[in-house]
């Protein structure tokens, strides 16, 4: 099910963005095949394995890359493999003799898809790093945050996830391509080049005169009070969002807010004075009040919800935004297609180390599965 059923991607198992294109690509029916170390990688969640989301949808087995043989295994499973993927820092891979050059020699049509903080190349190629770092490099994380208050470092959503994201759609976009051309290629995917890539527009608006560098200042990053959360009686928080004049208009008639009292909506100077009386007229009512008046209109409003709450909302259940497996409630696959629908995740599998021929059926021929432990 779903529309990469048929595709065939092994993955040297590492942490963060590698697993999540993993996932992704398994999602949407790509057969993966997770190649784990024979002491596990930390995808970033403590045991039991069952919470170790990024590993669903796909079988493992587990491997010494030291091992000869072990990576003799390896390029007989690339040889007929649509990609591989790889987070380890540049020319590790190459030292395990299982580099873009000795894959492609033995697959020429397959991609191999590389995931890194900094990429291939650079000054910074081979230097440690986390998300935070990368995002930094980007220029995102310096616009993240309230005025006069040091960035805010949005999880690892921004970089880490989202280049993840990046890495699969190079490798189906490099896919698609080797079926024309015949030929494979690198994908060099860097989340310092992703992170970039998703600011495209704020670069615009900056060289516009349109952003201020200044945290806090500008319509998307608190400085406006009508694109902002609130604190409500209760302690819980909401947002709105408000951009567009009709929408604003609606949202001060139902808090009946008269418009007179306060400035023009883009009028940079009255917008201290207009956070006041929304931070007064939010902390009157509980979350549950705001919801029952603003939720569902044209507001632009949403309740701030935890992690634990967000599953339970009316709209994500109507959807199905979230599954349950094993009795972990988790995203369900997105996106979603009209025709080739993604299946229910299976859970994360513990690596194997023995009777390898029966989870690499259909990667090998009948006579290679029998040599195998």
């Amino acid at each position: 099910m779903g529309p990469l059923s048929g595709v065939k991607i092994v993955e040297l198992a590492g942490i963060g963005p590698g697993p999540m294109a993993a996932m992704l690509l398994a999602d949407m029916g790509a057969e993966v095949l997770r190649i784990d170390r024979v002491e596990p990688a930390d995808l970033g969640v403590k045991k039991p394995l069952k919470y170790n989301l990024l590993a669903r949808n796909r079988k493992a087995i587990a491997l010494d890359l030291k091992d000869p043989a072990s990576v003799r295994l390896v390029l007989d499973l690339v040889a007929g493999a649509d990609a591989l993927l790889e987070g380890f820092r540049p020319g590790v891979t190459e030292r395990l003799g299982l580099g873009p050059d000795a894959c492609l020699a033995r697959n020429p049509k397959l991609v191999y898809g590389r995931i890194t903080g900094w990429g291939q190349t650079g000054p910074l190629a081979h230097a440690a790093g986390h998300d935070v770092n990368y995002i930094s490099l980007s220029g995102a994380l310096h616009a993240i945050g309230g005025n006069g208050q040091p960035p805010a470092i949005p999880l690892a959503l921004l970089g880490d996830m989202s280049g993840g994201a990046y890495m699969a759609l190079g490798v189906v976009a490099a896919i698609l391509e080797a079926r024309g051309s015949g030929q494979g290629q690198v994908v060099d995917a860097a989340i310092s080049d992703s992170t970039a890539h998703l600011a495209t527009s704020f670069y615009a608006l900056v060289q516009g005169g349109q952003w201020k560098l200044e945290r806090g200042t500008n319509v998307l990053d608190t400085g406006a009070p009508w694109y902002n959360c609130y604190e409500c009686a209760d302690g819980g928080w909401i947002s709105v969002g408000p951009i567009e004049a009709r929408f604003y208009a609606q949202l001060l008639k139902r808090l009946e807010i008269d418009p007179a009292t306060l400035g023009a909506q883009y009028d940079t100077a009255s917008w201290s004075q207009s956070r006041e009386v929304l931070e007064r007229v939010f902390r009157s009512k509980t979350r549950d009040a705001w919801c029952a008046l603003l939720e569902g209109t044209d507001v632009c409003f949403a309740p701030v919800l935890t992690f634990t709450e967000a599953p339970e909302h009316a709209h994500m259940k109507a959807r199905g935004t979230f599954v349950e497996v094993d009795g972990i409630v988790q995203p369900a696959p997105a996106p979603r297609f009209s025709r080739t629908r993604s299946a229910t995740p299976t859970g994360p599998q513990e690596p194997v180390t023995k009777g390898l021929a029966r989870v690499l059926a259909g990667w090998l021929p009948a006579e290679a599965l029998k040599s195998l432990p």
